[in-house]
C-alpha cells in the first residue's frame, strides 16, 4: 500500500501511465490525461465489468496487483494500487497503453538489424528507392562504386542524380517508367561500368511501393557471364528478405510470368478454403507442385497430406488402397485388414493424380465417398466418417472424356469446383531461366560446385519448345551439368542433351557426293528440326542466327510447311 499522499489533479498528471483514482464506491473521482485519451479513443479500456472484481481484490489487500486485460482485440497491463488520503482509501489504477506494441517493436527492431547487417556486409551496392524516385537508402558500397557519400546520395531524387551525372542511366527511372524489372549496364562519373538490376516491389493493387537496384562492378569484364548469373540469384533473395519485411507472403513457387501469377494468386485463394480443386496441366507442368503449395499454405498443413497415382495401381488393387479392408476380405488380404488412404488422409489433403485414368466402377465409389464424406472398408457393412480435402489432377481434358463416355459427369462436376490450369512452359518462357538457375543452383549445392551458364546457353533454352515441360527441363539441365568438363555449361553442351533427349536425327555422310549437295541436305534437315522446335519463322531465324527472309526462301525452297 502507498502510503498517505494528498490526491490532486496536479499529483496524478505527474504520473508516467494513463492513472485513474477510484472512490472506496469504486467510481472514477479523478484521472490525467493520458487516461482521458485513452478512453476517447476505446471507452472498454475502463470496462467496469472487467474492472470491478480487481478493484474489491485491491480495495481489500495492501498488495499491489498487476494483470493484462483484453480492450479492442489488445492485451494492456493494468496495476492496482491501494493508497491513503484523509484516512480514506482509493484506488489507484495506471495502464500500460505501449504494452501490446512492445513484442511488435522487438520483432522489427530485429529485422531491422538483419537488414542493416545485409546493406553493410554485401559485396554488392544496395540502392533503395520510393514510388516518386526518392532515394532512401543506400548500402556503403556506394562511395567506392559512384565516387559519392550516402550522405549525398539520400533524400535526392533519382533523375536529379541523373542530371549532374552520377550515373547514367538511372535504373530506377527506367522501371517506375516501365512498369517492370529492367537489368542493364551503367556508367559513372567516376568511369566506372556497373551492371544494375532493379526490381519494383509493388503492393496488393500492383502499385510499386519501392524500388530496389543491385549494382556490380563490372568494369573488368573477363568474368562477366559469371557475374550476371550469381548477381540474379542474389536479387532473387533480396527480392525475398525485403517482400518479408513488407509482410507479403513469399511463394515457394519458382516463376516470373504473369500467366503463373495468375494461377499462383487463384491457388492461394483457394488454400483458404476446403473446397475440391481440379489441377488441369499437360504433363510435367508442376501439378503436384501446386497440390503441394495448397496444402501447405491451408489450415490443414500440419495435417496428412497423402498423394496417389490413379494410373500407376491395377484396378483390383486401387480400390483397397483408397479404401482399406477388414481382415479375411479376400484371398491374399493381410490377417490384420488395412487402413485406406481415404482415413488416412482424415482432417488432411488427399491428392487424386491421373484421376482421368480412374477406372469406371470406382469413379461412382468415389464419387460417394466426396458427397457423403464417409465409407465402407472392402467386407465390412460399417459407415467410417472421414474429413477430407481432395484435390484431382489429370493430364486428359475430362469435358471431353465425359462426352466419349470414359469419365461420368456427375463425378467431373465433383471434381471441377475450383480448376485450375498450369500452362506449359512453351507460352510462359520468361519461367524458363529462373527454373533453370533453380535445378542448377540445386546441383550445385548437391555437389559442392560453381558451375554456370552462358548468354548462348540461355538463349538456346528459351527457344527450345521444352514438349516435356517442366520435368524436361530439369532433366536437361542435370544432364548438362554431368556433360560439361567445366565450369561454364555451353550451347554446345545443351545441343548435345537435347539431341540425346529427342534422338533427333544428324547429317551422316556415307558416300562421296558433291560439296553442294551434301551442304543441301545439311540446310533441309536443320530447318526441319528448327521448325519442329519453334513457333515461327522469326523464332528460327533467331536460333539459327540468320536472317527470316532467309529462312523463307529455304524453307518454300526444300517445300517444308
Amino acid at each position: 500500500m502507498l502510503g498517505n499522499i494528498k490526491i490532486s489533479a496536479e499529483t496524478i498528471e505527474k504520473l508516467p501511465l494513463a492513472s485513474i483514482i477510484y472512490d472506496e464506491n469504486f467510481s472514477i473521482k479523478m484521472l490525467n490525461t493520458k487516461a482521458q485519451q485513452a478512453i476517447q479513443f476505446n471507452r472498454q479500456i475502463i470496462n467496469h465489468r472487467k474492472l470491478l472484481p480487481l478493484l474489491r481484490k485491491s480495495m481489500s489487500t495492501d498488495i499491489p496487483l498487476m494483470k493484462y486485460i483484453i480492450c479492442a482485440s489488445k492485451s494492456y497491463q493494468y496495476f492496482f494500487s491501494r493508497i491513503v488520503d484523509k484516512d480514506k482509501y482509493y484506488i489507484l489504477v495506471s495502464i500500460n497503453l505501449t504494452w501490446p506494441y512492445q513484442h511488435e517493436y522487438e520483432r522489427y527492431k530485429e529485422e531491422s538489424e538483419g537488414l542493416n547487417a545485409i546493406f553493410k556486409c554485401t559485396y554488392d551496392a544496395l540502392y533503395i528507392s520510393d514510388h516518386q524516385g526518392k532515394t532512401l537508402r543506400v548500402s556503403a558500397a556506394c562511395k567506392q562504386l559512384w565516387g559519392v557519400s550516402e550522405e549525398q546520395l539520400i533524400g535526392k531524387n533519382v533523375l536529379e542524380l541523373e542530371r549532374e551525372g552520377v550515373y547514367q542511366p538511372s535504373i530506377t527511372r527506367l522501371v517506375l517508367e516501365n512498369n517492370k524489372k529492367i537489368s542493364t549496364v551503367q556508367q559513372t562519373k567516376n568511369n566506372k561500368r556497373l551492371l544494375v538490376v532493379g526490381t519494383p516491389i509493388k503492393n496488393k493493387q500492383g502499385e510499386i511501393m519501392r524500388v530496389i537496384n543491385a549494382s556490380r562492378d563490372i568494369t573488368n569484364i573477363k568474368n562477366l557471364q559469371q557475374e550476371i548469373h550469381h548477381l540474379t540469384s542474389i536479387i532473387h533473395n533480396y527480392q525475398h528478405e525485403l517482400s518479408q519485411q513488407d509482410s507479403q507472403s513469399i511463394s515457394p513457387l519458382i516463376y516470373q510470368s504473369k500467366q503463373l501469377e495468375a494461377v499462383v494468386a487463384l491457388a492461394k485463394r483457394v488454400a483458404a478454403v476446403d473446397s475440391t480443386v481440379l489441377i488441369l496441366g499437360e504433363t510435367g507442368v508442376g501439378k503436384e507442385v501446386f497440390a503441394n503449395y495448397i496444402h501447405d499454405m491451408s489450415e490443414r498443413k500440419t495435417k496428412p497430406f497423402l498423394k496417389i497415382n490413379c494410373s500407376a495401381i491395377p484396378e483390383n488393387l486401387l480400390e483397397s488402397e483408397l479404401f482399406g479392408y477388414e481382415k479375411g476380405a479376400f484371398t491374399g488380404a493381410n490377417r490384420e485388414g488395412k487402413i485406406g488412404l481415404f482415413e488416412l488422409a482424415h482432417n488432411g489433403t488427399l491428392l487424386l493424380d491421373e484421376i482421368g485414368d480412374m477406372p469406371p466402377a470406382l469413379q461412382i465409389k468415389l464419387l460417394r465417398v466426396i458427397q457423403e464424406k464417409t465409407l465402407q472398408r472392402i467386407g465390412s457393412a460399417k459407415t467410417i466418417p472421414i474429413n477430407v480435402r481432395f484435390i484431382a489432377a489429370t493430364h486428359r481434358n475430362l469435358a471431353e472424356e465425359v462426352t466419349k463416355g470414359n469419365f461420368r459427369e456427375d463425378l467431373y462436376y465433383r471434381l471441377n469446383v475450383i480448376p485450375i490450369h498450369v500452362p506449359p512452359l512453351r507460352d510462359r518462357k520468361e519461367d524458363i531461366l529462373p527454373l533453370a538457375s533453380h535445378f542448377l543452383t540445386n546441383l550445385n549445392n548437391k555437389y559442392y560446385s560453381a558451375k554456370t551458364f552462358n548468354t548462348s546457353f540461355a538463349h538456346k533454352l528459351t527457344t527450345y519448345n521444352w514438349p516435356g515441360n517442366i520435368r524436361e527441363l530439369q532433366n536437361v539441365i542435370e544432364r548438362c551439368y554431368v556433360m560439361s568438363d567445366s565450369d561454364y555449361l555451353t550451347s554446345e553442351t545443351l545441343a548435345m542433351a537435347l539431341n540425346e533427349n529427342k534422338k533427333e536425327k544428324s547429317v551422316l555422310v556415307k558416300d562421296i557426293m558433291p560439296l553442294k549437295k551434301c551442304v543441301e541436305y545439311a540446310e533441309m534437315e536443320l530447318l526441319q528440326m528448327a521448325f519442329a522446335t519453334c513457333q515461327s519463322t522469326v523464332d528460327m531465324a533467331k536460333l539459327l542466327e540468320v536472317n527470316q527472309s532467309t529462312i523463307s526462301r529455304k524453307m518454300a525452297k526444300f517445300n517444308i510447311r
